[in-house]
């Protein structure tokens, strides 16, 4: 037996001529009804915008969106751009904050050292700046940018401040090494300005600690030296210039032989903020070099 195939459906479409045939004739029936009735045009418009306005209402809809993204990705480049002049700004605004106080630092240093230079004006001095220090906060021992080349020699004596800083004790071309009087082991002789009686005054790295230095062998018999007096170094000294203020009497306690004194003293010099000195130019020896000569 021959298998019985079955003919598939076939689905017949209609031709594209019927179709053409179909839309001309609306057409023409709505051309018609336009010319033969008034509201032909209307009754067609309307239908047309029924269906055409709620497309142009999403189209107009996305439309604003797209430009308020716009507007918005436009407001935040400008509100970043804003930022980053505004930060730019502030940043040069604290640079020319920090030039402007160092300036004013620089200048009260200055006349600091102005009023020094006013009130030892018997010795010659040369400015310098620090350039180096030990590690410690205190400057104990430091470079200055003066050496040979500057007129700079060893046994110069160092003002800054109010008073004595130290002495210098190397040098080289163009900078020297000054060590200061409160260095552990510095000895300055000196003397108690209103009683001129003669001490010995000492560095302590562990007592500046608390802003003071000690000394020792004060023969005060009347008990005339109290706290506050002025101690400058003394005409006896071998290394330092007469006259120059040290500090002040901040203690004094007899010692345990009955005979001498001892105690402590406030420096007058900042020892922890030094940026500029006076280097006075002239030593004890060439002083009393010239004093001989003079007799």
């Amino acid at each position: 037996m021959c298998p019985v195939v079955k003919k598939k459906k076939e689905h017949r479409s209609i031709p594209v001529k019927y179709v053409l045939l179909i839309f001309t004739i609306l057409c023409a029936l709505l051309i018609f009804v336009t010319f033969r009735s008034e509201n032909g045009g209307v009754l067609i418009g309307n239908t047309v915008g029924r269906a055409i306005i709620p497309f142009q209402k999403g189209i107009a809809s996305f439309a604003d969106r797209l430009v308020a993204m716009s507007d918005e990705k436009k407001t935040i480049a400008e509100l970043r751009e804003e930022n980053e002049q505004l930060k730019n700004q502030i940043d040069e605004l604290e640079i020319e904050n920090a030039l402007l106080m160092q300036d004013r630092y620089e200048l009260t240093s200055l006349r600091e050292l102005y009023a020094l230079d006013q009130q030892y004006t018997d010795y010659e001095k040369v400015g310098a700046h620090i350039i180096a220090s030990n590690s410690s906060n205190w400057f104990y021992s430091f470079l200055i940018d003066k050496g040979e080349l500057d007129g700079i020699r060893p046994g110069m004596n160092v003002i800054a401040g109010s008073g004595l800083v130290g002495i210098v004790t190397q040098v080289a071309k163009d900078y020297s090494r000054v060590e200061s009087i409160i260095s552990d082991g510095t000895n300055v002789s000196a003397t108690v300005l209103h009683t001129q009686d003669h001490l010995i005054v000492s560095g302590n790295m562990e007592l500046i600690e608390q802003g003071m230095i000690s000394f020792s062998q004060l023969i005060d018999s009347d008990d005339e030296v109290q706290r506050g007096d002025k101690i400058v170094t003394s005409n006896i000294s071998d290394k330092y210039l007469p006259g120059l203020l040290i500090g002040y009497i901040a203690t004094v306690e007899p010692d345990n032989n009955q005979l001498t004194k001892s105690g402590h003293i406030t420096p007058v010099v900042d020892f922890e903020h030094l940026n500029e000195v006076l280097i006075i130019t002239q030593t004890k020896e060439t002083t009393g070099e010239e004093q001989t000569d003079a007799k």
